[in-house]
């Protein structure tokens, strides 16, 4: 009897000083700063004409409750929080619920969190489970509470949740999906949207509609069973057939938010940015996009991959003199994939990655005429190692080429051996020298882009050559101000010249060598399918492997970089890297078009020499191939 009295004692003890402290805590919130729920978390996202094209917390307009469709409203309360209007930020019987479901189930099956909980992660939180994000979460959502309304909260929160598709708020998912108010919702339509938000990926009608119908069919029971409707409603709202219009008013491009993360991702690795101003409020961000070369890359992709759905994309766009990207996408359409390939991955760069060997080997003594003979070779190493690249299709000269005929047949012998003559760890080296940050391992495959990159870094080098050999940071965002326009960081290039004047033009000329038809020999030029489509000069590569296409090509106006493969990494077939070149070429000349276009000044330490482009002979009488070739002036050919 004894014990039971000291167990009741101690059960009451902890109750009465969880209440006092809970309650403790509401009075000291009582007398901190009211925190600011209409700017936190607001980022406004401005293209490159200062036009906003995206705003963070999406309150292009904050519509009041009290012009919320009933039907918003109840779905939201019913499925979020159904105590919503009882509790003072948390509610403890769900909580207990939630715990004894999950410990039954021996998994996450049911949270506890409220609107208010929510609200808070969305304004102010990540959604990192430590502990002190936890204590935070509670504090906040105490001073929520204390400094606001039940329906001041909820009002704040219905217009900046997330609805999926790169829409936030609900009077914009209501224009969004069925092109209406908020205030006009039908209980069909409210129903659809209120099951968004748990999980906007997978929820929304536009990405996945048998699991959008699924969610709703929940929501509505949920509301029978919280006596907001009745069955016959809820049958009446669930056979409603309804017509999604999924477009913006403005900018309605499906590979814009690529951009956007993109540009978030750069906004927090800003040492200048706090993470607390961030999310605190009202940036203004004003970004290098350039919508004219977001919308040609998009229909580029759009119109080159319509008879593919599976394959996806990366591609950057790039002012190379300044280092702005100015369109850029992660994915062929954000509704259907999220994950941003243009920031998030890395893949083999196969051939593209040649030119920095060639810029290498002509700074160390090879000159464009340079020959190597290219013939099925085994390289031994060891006694137990050795390496025997191949030719692409299996096709060989079986005799002396050029480098510059190697970089127009993309030659693995060729590369090979030059990365072999000047030393394994010169290439990684190079690399580096350019800007790009991951690391390389000096083996023999390395010229043939056995390494994997992220295109971001990998194009930061390809700049350095198409900027003349200065360096400088490939770059979203050139500004932000605060709520008031006070500009609290601006974008400063840190120029280096980081490689020879000199060889960078020789390198950008043998690179238009490409898709020249005098180069038509033992193979064809690996870009002489799209040179129909070429009315500009440029520096020109691609790169294949057995699971990606490369095309990288500049010049002193614009670099473009596309990656075209499959997120499984299935195999690609033959012919799949025409993917990559087509929209290559159909971005970048459809960008230029009706532009004025500037190649690159010949620099006073280099010379021109005509030669037969097969094999660097000046005099050679035996074939009528002749091109202009570049060399370092002293180190041209001569006529014996």
């Amino acid at each position: 009897m004894k014990k039971i009295k000291w167990f009741l004692f101690f059960v009451c003890f902890c109750i009465y000083s969880f209440f006092f402290i809970h309650y403790g805590f509401y009075l000291v919130a009582k007398f901190t700063s009211k925190i600011d729920i209409r700017n936190a978390n607001s980022v406004f996202l401005y293209d490159n004409n200062e036009n906003l094209f995206f705003q963070g917390n999406g309150k292009k307009e904050w519509i009041s409750l009290n012009k919320m469709s009933k039907h918003i409203i109840n779905a939201t309360i019913s499925i979020e929080d159904k105590n919503f209007y009882h509790h003072v930020g948390f509610d403890y019987l769900r909580i207990i619920k939630s715990l004894y479901e999950n410990a039954k189930s021996r998994k996450y099956v049911q949270g506890a969190s409220t609107i208010t909980q929510q609200y808070v992660k969305n304004l102010y939180l990540d959604f990192d489970k430590r502990w002190d994000r936890k204590i935070e979460e509670a504090w906040l959502t105490i001073k929520m509470e204390v400094k606001y309304s039940k329906d001041e909260i909820l009002e704040g929160y219905l217009n900046t949740i997330n609805y999926g598709n790169g829409v936030f708020g609900i009077e914009n998912a209501a224009r969004y999906y069925f092109d209406k108010s908020a205030a006009d919702l039908t209980l069909a339509e409210a129903s659809m949207l209120a099951g968004i938000p748990n999980s906007p990926n997978n929820y929304s009608p536009l990405n996945d509609e048998l699991e959008a119908k699924k969610r709703q069919h929940v929501i509505l029971t949920s509301m029978v069973n919280n006596n907001y409707i009745t069955e016959e409603e809820k049958k009446e709202a669930f056979d409603t057939k309804l017509t999604y219009i999924g477009k913006k008013e403005k900018y309605n491009l499906s590979t814009l938010m690529y951009y956007q993360d993109a540009v978030m991702k750069e906004l927090y690795n800003i040492k200048y940015i706090p993470s607390s101003l961030i999310e605190t409020g009202g940036l203004k961000i004003y970004t290098n996009l350039n919508i004219e070369a977001q919308t040609i890359l998009e229909n580029a992709i759009n119109n080159n991959l319509k008879e593919n759905q599976d394959m996806q994309i990366a591609s950057v766009v790039v002012e190379p003199k300044t280092g702005k990207i100015i369109a850029l996408t992660g994915g062929r359409d954000y509704q259907k994939s999220q994950f941003n390939r243009a920031t998030q991955s890395k893949r083999q760069v196969g051939s593209t990655i040649k030119p920095f060997l060639y810029y290498a080997a002509l700074e160390n003594g090879f000159t464009s005429s340079t020959t190597f003979l290219s013939e099925p070779t085994v390289f031994t190493f060891g006694e137990n190692d050795s390496y025997a690249p191949n030719n692409y299709g299996q096709l060989y000269p079986n005799k002396p080429i050029s480098m510059a005929a190697a970089i127009a047949f993309s030659d693995n012998i060729y590369a090979v051996k030059t990365h072999l003559f000047i030393g394994e760890d010169v290439l990684v080296k190079t690399m580096k020298r350019v800007g790009v940050k991951e690391k390389l391992n000096p083996n023999a495959s390395l010229p043939l882009g056995t390494g994997e990159l992220n295109i971001i870094d990998f194009l930061t080098g390809y700049n350095t050559i198409a900027n003349e050999g200065v360096k400088v940071d490939l770059h979203l965002i050139n500004k932000i101000t605060d709520a008031n326009d006070n500009v609290i960081y601006e974008h400063k290039n840190n120029e280096e010249a980081v490689l020879d004047k000199n060889i960078t033009y020789i390198l950008n000329d043998l690179l238009t060598t490409t898709y020249d038809y005098n180069m038509l020999d033992y193979s064809t030029p690996t870009c002489l399918n799209i040179s129909a489509k070429i009315s500009n000069k440029w520096a020109l590569k691609t790169g294949t492997t057995d699971f990606d296409a490369w095309t990288v090509g500049y010049n002193k106006d614009l670099l473009v970089g596309v990656w075209t493969g499959y997120d499984d990494n299935k195999l690609l077939a033959s012919g799949e890297s025409k993917y990559s070149k087509n929209i290559w070429v159909d971005t970048a000349e459809g960008y230029l078009k009706n532009k004025e276009v500037n190649w690159y000044e010949m620099p006073e330490n280099v010379v021109g020499t005509l030669v037969n482009p097969i094999n660097g002979n000046i005099n050679d009488k035996t074939s009528n191939k002749k091109r202009i070739l570049y060399y370092l002036r002293g180190s041209e050919p001569q006529i014996r």
